[in-house]
């Protein structure tokens, strides 16, 4: 049984109105008003604002969540998952229970149930993990991932996408140079302690010296140090971005369609409502997978309520690389779902993301309808303490979106997708106005 209950928590009793699409993005021009009423009614419906005194809740959800680029197994995800649900537990007063994994083929899903006054919803949650890509990439030589990487990061450069990422997002362009640029610095020390002899005019013999000095530095100095800025693991990231624009990698294609198969089949269970959540790089494969299901079968999401929640945007992290034309399409494709409701959580103090970047307009649909960008604050989650901890690591801060809350705050992943209400209502919460059931 569970081991939180709701105590004296204050029912939220009255939606106090619907949700709009954010007016700055929004022209005067006729089409561009036909395409908020559009958005506005198909908020309303997977809100399920009602003219009553009781919110909408969810009963029954099915959660499809693509987690980011980490060396992370599906039962890895499930215990990060259990951890921040017990605080959010704690938190929220509210009773949350996390099932064991399950295997179900190549599938990976766990079930939670959560309860509070007057309500109950039950979760199945799939993780659609890519830690076979990441392994297939990290298991590599040495110098087959620094080749590898710097090759994907010429193309990069190469195909405009960083230059679209210093017009867009300038911090996330840094954060593109950054892993280059430390390794082409610890390159240029190696090189130089190897031609010490030459500037030294010394006999060379000491070039035997100097060579094993400079493999000393790169190798067992410069590479164990660097593991703390998850250097080479960021080149294997930029490999994978590639691969996703260019759609060129059989392997990789071949782990879209599966993961198009697994979607499928979870949309064939029964629910109210099917969120899609994304974290990170997870996003453009979202985005690929979702598409792909729309364009196999156009009918697949009719009569059903779907939410699309990307995390962290990074989808332009693929879709700004020219290359992505088939992206582009699908994130099109996307956006004029009308079963679809799209929105991201982005965050200011958050590097790692084309922050208050427009994801659909920047791949050229400028006529979609536009997801809505909802920022939050880390140190708004965290209690002091815990936020000075982390507030100077890049990638732990990027991670607190799938991780547990230290305070109540307008966004909570495991809310999001464990707790009464609709996924879709986390686009209008704020500081003052927090989630209520």
């Amino acid at each position: 049984m569970p081991q939180h209950v709701v105590a004296g928590g204050r029912r939220h009793d009255r939606y106090d109105g619907i949700v709009l699409v954010n007016h700055e993005n929004c022209s005067f021009g006729y089409r561009q008003r036909a395409l908020r009423m559009r958005a506005c009614t198909q908020e309303a419906s997977i809100v399920g604002v009602r003219a009553s005194n009781q919110p909408y809740r969810v009963r029954r959800r099915v959660v499809l969540h693509f987690p980011g680029f980490e060396p992370l197994s599906a039962v890895d995800h499930h215990a990060r998952y259990k951890r921040s649900a017990e605080q959010t537990a704690r938190l929220w007063n509210v009773a949350i229970e996390v099932g064991p994994m399950y295997a179900n083929g190549r599938d990976r899903y766990f079930d939670v149930d959560s309860e509070g006054s007057g309500w109950r919803t039950s979760n199945r949650i799939y993780i659609l993990d890519h830690s076979d890509l990441v392994s297939r990439l990290n298991k590599r030589s040495l110098y087959k991932r620094l080749g590898s990487g710097f090759l994907s990061g010429a193309r990069v450069v190469m195909e405009g996408g960083a230059k679209g990422y210093f017009a867009h997002a300038w911090r996330f362009g840094l954060f593109f140079i950054f892993p280059f640029m430390l390794v082409i610095l610890a390159i240029a020390v190696s090189v130089a302690i190897a031609a010490y002899p030459y500037w030294m005019n010394l006999q060379p013999v000491h070039y035997v010296l100097s060579a094993g000095g400079a493999c000393i530095f790169f190798i067992c100095i410069f590479l164990p140090w660097s593991e703390k800025f998850h250097t080479l693991h960021l080149f294997s990231d930029w490999e994978l971005a590639v691969a996703l624009a260019r759609l060129n990698d059989r392997h990789i294609n071949r782990w879209l369609q599966a993961r198009v198969e697994s979607v499928r089949a979870a949309l064939n269970e029964e629910a109210d409502e099917y969120l899609v959540s994304s974290h990170s790089m997870g996003s453009s494969v979202a985005a690929h997978v979702l598409a792909m299901v729309l364009e196999e079968k156009p009918g697949v999401l009719k009569g059903k309520r779907i939410v699309f929640a990307t995390l962290g945007g990074a989808i332009p992290q693929v879709s700004l690389i020219n290359s992505a034309t088939v992206l582009r399409r699908r994130i099109g494709a996307i956006a004029r779902a009308p079963e679809i409701f799209w929105f991201e959580i982005h965050c200011r103090t958050d590097p790692i993301h084309l922050y208050k970047t427009r994801v659909v307009a920047l791949a050229g649909h400028h006529d979609a309808v536009q997801p809505r960008v909802v920022t939050i604050r880390v140190r708004h989650m965290l209690s002091p303490d815990h936020y000075r901890k982390i507030r100077y690591d890049p990638l732990r801060v990027h991670r607190q979106y799938v991780l547990g809350a230290d305070v109540r705050a307008p966004f909570d992943f495991t809310l999001m997708t464990a707790g009464p209400l609709p996924a879709a209502s986390f686009a209008d919460f704020s500081r003052e106005m927090l989630p209520q059931f």
